[in-house]
């Protein structure tokens, strides 16, 4: 039997939209737009909750089904598990207080150019990726501290460095997913204490021992943004156009306890 999900929470920005295109389906769009603003349209259970209070926890089985609008969408979009970790929010407006943290995910993510979202240099860094991350249990008010710091990444030396701490406090494991994701696929990812599996149409993406650290949340989101913190190079982040309205739809969505 499947385990209630906790009301879904849009989380948008101007222009963007979360339609409920029938019971338990959903279309989540971004409009056309320059570089220069960020655009959102998200799904979530999490926006009023402290991270120890995230509310799912191992052995479960989420799946899905899930389309985009093309294949080379700007930004990035996905749809998983994950501890929120770059949120900064000191309560207002209805939001959990909650500081930075390191990543703990296992997700469904795609990637486009210029992102670069992997802190190992053999692992895939963009595309359409199964990946899991599970990181060092470093209290989070430490993090809050140093991130000022982070100013430095955009300076290739202390990126390298940053880079390299990072492969010894988060372990990661991903995998590119072949499939085309402008038809209907089914996703879904059972995590287990001691383990991830993501599948695809009930085939194996990726099977890894590298299993986050619970409490987790469900986000499911697409928007215009990139990251990169590559192998040689420096921190580099901003918001990519998208000359049309973009899209990723949901249906099926359900947990169930392994």
């Amino acid at each position: 039997m499947n385990q209630p999900i906790p009301l879904l929470q849009p989380n948008l920005t101007p222009g963007a939209t979360v339609t409920e295109t029938r019971p338990g389906a959903w279309r989540l769009e971004i409009p056309a737009g320059a570089k220069g603003r960020y655009r959102l349209a998200q799904l979530d259970d999490y926006r009023s909750l402290p991270r120890k209070h995230f509310p799912w926890r191992p052995p479960l089985r989420l799946c899905l089904r899930a389309r985009a609008s093309a294949a080379d969408l700007p930004g990035t979009w996905g749809f998983g598990l994950w501890n929120d970790p770059f949120s900064l929010s000191l309560g207002l407006g209805g939001a959990a207080q909650r500081f930075p943290a390191l990543p703990d995910a296992a997700w469904f993510f795609y990637a486009s150019p210029p992102n670069y979202l992997s802190f190992r240099n053999d692992l895939p860094a963009q595309g359409f990726l199964a990946a899991t991350f599970r990181a060092l249990p470093l209290p989070a008010p430490l993090l809050a501290l140093g991130s000022p710091l982070g100013a430095l990444l955009v300076l290739p030396l202390a990126a390298g460095l940053a880079r390299a701490a990072l492969r010894r406090a988060v372990r990661q494991d991903a995998a590119l997913v072949q499939t085309e994701v402008t038809a209907w696929h089914t996703y879904c990812i059972h995590w287990a204490a001691d383990g991830v599996r993501l599948l695809v149409d009930e085939q194996n993406v990726l099977e890894t021992p590298i299993s986050p650290r619970g409490p987790l949340s469900l986000v499911l989101w697409i928007d215009n943004q990139y990251a990169a913190l590559p192998p040689r190079g420096r921190l580099a982040y901003g918001t990519l156009p998208n000359p049309q309205p973009a899209w990723l739809e949901l249906e099926d969505i359900s947990i169930q306890p392994e």
